[in-house]
């Protein structure tokens, strides 16, 4: 079971090209759509989790995922499966200081892959709206917070619109007449503790690898957009500029998660011993998020089956609705190709993505091979 979980997310690893946006829609296609890892309920009771949780949102659904099939250990395989390839990429550019070129192949083959982020997450848009959006309540809520995210996309405004969106659901919902008492674990304890002492370990050692990158994954919310610029005033000048938008370029190119940016930035840091060091600062800024994630799973798995939680979490999906749809417009949409043929490549990959027979492996290469034939100087 574990080996044929970390099979499954590396082979995700290597296709989900465009973002924690794109991500949410590859995992809903395959794990709710196709191969019925988890339900429609389930899978939104995880999104709605992982969107309150600090760090990479779309790893962390994807762990969950993992966990529900098969436990902590196909949680942990699903993790580096994920990771690994973008992983060895981000390793790779830090050491050969590779050039991406505007103009040449490889900016061709990233703008077809681009251009397929945008039919993914518009895919991912519409089935989403459709299982969570059912009421005008929610419909209301799903269009407003894409309106004002798509003006300020920022952790503050996702968050706030989270808490009074869970809030207003919560209280509209029906009256809970007997709510048993939750069962705390001792998993939950542990994980507690042991987030607390590596915070209190990090504030000792503040200038180490680990304690810069602990502190990026424990103060970020949402998603790898947001860790990007936050670690720069944190390596304190270590970085050059031309080096940190290098692998700030490279790490939304490539697939799978955007933190795996941290692994560029911690063999630049040490290029004496690069995959070490890449090795640390990636467990760094991953480990937060993913322990209280562990902890907090099991008293979420009683308290999402409640009628209030439910009410809540439609109210916290119906903002990852309007959170997808303003990541579409931007940056989903706005980092892509924007001509006549683009639109027309875009149409007909939709409506392949829709059709749901077409395997998304070989959408990833006619994309690929589109964008180097047709967006290459």
């Amino acid at each position: 079971m574990v080996w044929r979980v970390f099979l499954q997310f590396l082979y995700l690893g290597c296709i989900s090209f465009g973002g924690p946006a794109a991500h949410i829609g590859y995992f809903r296609t395959v794990f709710v759509e196709r191969k019925a890892w988890l339900n429609e309920q389930e899978f939104a009771a995880d999104l709605a989790l992982c969107q309150f949780l600090p760090g990479p949102s779309s790893s962390q659904l994807g762990y969950a995922i993992a966990c529900r099939r098969g436990g902590i250990a196909a949680g942990v395989a699903a993790f580096i499966g994920f990771t690994l390839p973008s992983f060895l990429l981000m390793v790779a550019l830090a050491v050969w200081q590779l050039e991406l070129v505007q103009g040449s192949l490889q900016y061709g083959v990233v703008s077809g892959l681009k251009l397929l982020a945008v039919v993914v997450v518009a895919d991912a848009v519409w089935g989403m709206a459709r299982q969570s959006c059912r009421s005008p309540l929610t419909i209301a809520v799903a269009v407003f917070s894409a309106v004002v995210l798509s003006l300020a996309m920022s952790p503050l405004w996702q968050i706030s619109l989270m808490v009074i969106a869970a809030s207003l659901m919560a209280w509209r919902g029906l009256p809970t007449r007997h709510s048993s008492l939750m069962k705390v674990d001792s998993i939950f304890v542990a994980c507690m503790l042991v987030f607390l002492l590596l915070a209190a370990v990090c504030a000792l050692f503040s200038g180490s690898i680990f304690a810069i990158f602990y502190q990026a994954g424990s103060l970020v919310f949402g998603g790898g957009h947001v860790v990007l610029p936050l670690l720069e005033p944190l390596l304190n000048g270590d970085v050059s500029n031309d080096q940190f938008l290098l692998g700030y370029a490279a790490a939304q190119a490539v697939p799978g998660p955007m933190f795996s940016f941290a692994a560029y930035l911690g063999a630049v840091l040490h290029p004496d011993a690069p995959l070490y060091y890449a090795l640390v600062a990636t467990l760094a800024v991953f480990t937060p998020g993913f322990v209280l994630l562990t902890g907090i799973r099991g008293i979420w798995l009683q308290l999402s089956a409640r009628p209030k939680v439910i009410a809540a979490i439609a109210g916290v999906n119906a903002v990852a609705v309007g959170m997808l749809a303003a990541a579409w417009i931007n940056p989903v949409i706005s980092s892509a190709p924007h001509d006549v043929i683009a639109l027309g490549l875009a149409v007909v990959g939709y409506i392949a993505v829709r059709s749901k027979r077409v395997p998304i492996l070989l959408l990833v290469v006619v994309f690929s091979a589109c964008g180097a034939i047709l967006f290459s100087a």
